[in-house]
């Protein structure tokens, strides 16, 4: 039997059955996300699910291994921990990139459900361990001592940890970008060859759902606590770094920061505290592996070799722009967990921080990397952030300011 499909742009037009009111109080009044295919007259967004690996679920249908409608079954995969609801989830534009009741939607929509709307998580939230040599390294140095309860003497940490997919509210990014949502709309269209018709056909529908990779947040310590203003909080925001972080690169000082990172949220967690690592899947600074890769060897085959003055010159020649992560949306995920302040924040970048703070979020306390984890290669990269004014927001605190955190408890 022949199956035929609508092109979108000659689609009904008929109101969505469950529309959505973005930033609503309740999950009821806010209504489901619903992206999927099986009934596309339930469908209130543009896109689907599954971000980046959308095509892979595609390739899997046309290959004859996944059938077209099957429905997740949702039993016993809730939240591992309780996440909000926060204030947050309901303060206009605080939240415009993710889906704040993405990882409850087997219990807030069960009554959709049960009607027979295919709605499906955006957010899932398990616990686990993790294992770094860097780690057990810092144990024999003495910079960490195991507590049997976090960390233990072989170097495992218990965490909770949380997968995020974007999803995109087109009036609240448009603003975040002081846009217009028709240019923006247009844009998106236009920049994917037209992948998404609706982006510009309907009008009506304000949410989409990006094929991007989305990203991990590890926990440590008692999240529970996360959005009580006595909580102390230590977080790395890091973006995605494969060669670095995987495979040790030594070209740059991802992976370094990354472990000093987790050290200082393991710190905070052992403390009372609660640590934070959120993980962005935006390899490149958002420009992509491949553009990575001969960003690297246009650095070092010019005539001197590889430079600080050169450094983002070379990237701009081969992308055109120094990046692209747009770190305007990053703050997202700190509204979604109630944090209104950061008191150790393992970060240099002036970007990150402005980021932060234009969103009403305080940074009490920057930690750099210590200067002996910074590899010899990646020199240049910190002496061209230097030169560009990346760390122009970190100054290291004098005394004053120490005495004042230490009387708040938050540089013990």
């Amino acid at each position: 039997m022949s199956q035929h499909i609508v092109l979108t742009s000659h689609a009904r037009r008929d109101r969505p059955a469950e529309p959505i009111q973005w930033g609503a109080p309740t999950a009821a009044e806010r209504g489901p996300v619903i992206a999927t295919l099986t009934n596309p007259s339930h469908r209130n967004v543009i896109g689907t699910h599954g971000g980046a690996y959308t095509l892979y679920r595609a390739l899997a249908v046309a290959a004859g291994k996944l059938q077209r409608d099957h429905r997740a079954d949702l039993t016993d995969t809730a939240p591992a921990e309780t996440i909000g609801p926060q204030p947050q989830w309901s303060e206009p534009d605080r939240i415009v990139s993710l889906d704040p009741w993405g990882h409850l939607v087997s219990t807030a929509f069960a009554d959709r459900i049960a009607a027979g709307f295919d709605i499906r998580p955006t957010i899932a939230v398990t616990r686990a361990h993790i294992n770094m040599p860097e780690l057990s390294a810092a144990i024999a140095a003495g910079r960490l001592v195991p507590d049997g309860d976090i960390l233990n003497a072989q170097g495992d940490v218990r965490v909770t940890k949380a997968a995020v997919d974007p999803v995109w509210y087109l009036p609240g990014i448009a603003a975040r970008f002081g846009v217009r949502e028709a240019a923006l709309r247009r844009c998106l269209f236009e920049q994917t060859a037209g992948m998404f018709p609706e982006l510009v056909t309907r009008n009506d529908l304000k949410v989409f759902l990006p094929p991007i990779g989305g990203m991990t947040l590890y926990f440590f310590g008692d999240i529970a606590r996360l959005g009580e203003p006595a909580t102390r909080v230590a977080c790395r925001v890091h973006d995605e770094c494969n060669g670095s972080d995987v495979f040790g690169s030594d070209i740059c000082t991802c992976r370094p920061y990354l472990a000093h990172g987790i050290e200082v949220c393991i710190e905070m967690a052992q403390q009372g505290g609660v640590g934070l690592v959120i993980y962005n899947r935006k390899e490149g600074r958002a420009l992509g592996e491949v553009t990575k890769f001969l960003v690297y060897n246009a650095r070092k085959r010019q005539v001197g070799g590889d430079r600080a003055e050169t450094y983002f010159a070379r990237t701009e020649c081969v992308a055109g722009v120094q990046d692209m992560r747009f770190q305007e949306l990053m703050p997202d995920v700190f509204h979604w967990l109630g944090i209104r302040r950061i008191d150790r924040w393992a970060s240099m970048s002036n970007m990150k921080h402005g980021a932060l703070t234009a969103q009403g979020i305080e940074v009490v306390e920057q930690v750099p990397i210590p200067d002996d984890l910074i590899p010899a290669d990646a020199r240049v990269e910190i002496d061209a952030k230097v030169a560009a004014g990346y760390f122009t927001h970190f100054t290291p605190p004098d005394a004053a300011e120490l005495a004042v955190a230490k009387g708040r408890g938050l540089n013990e």
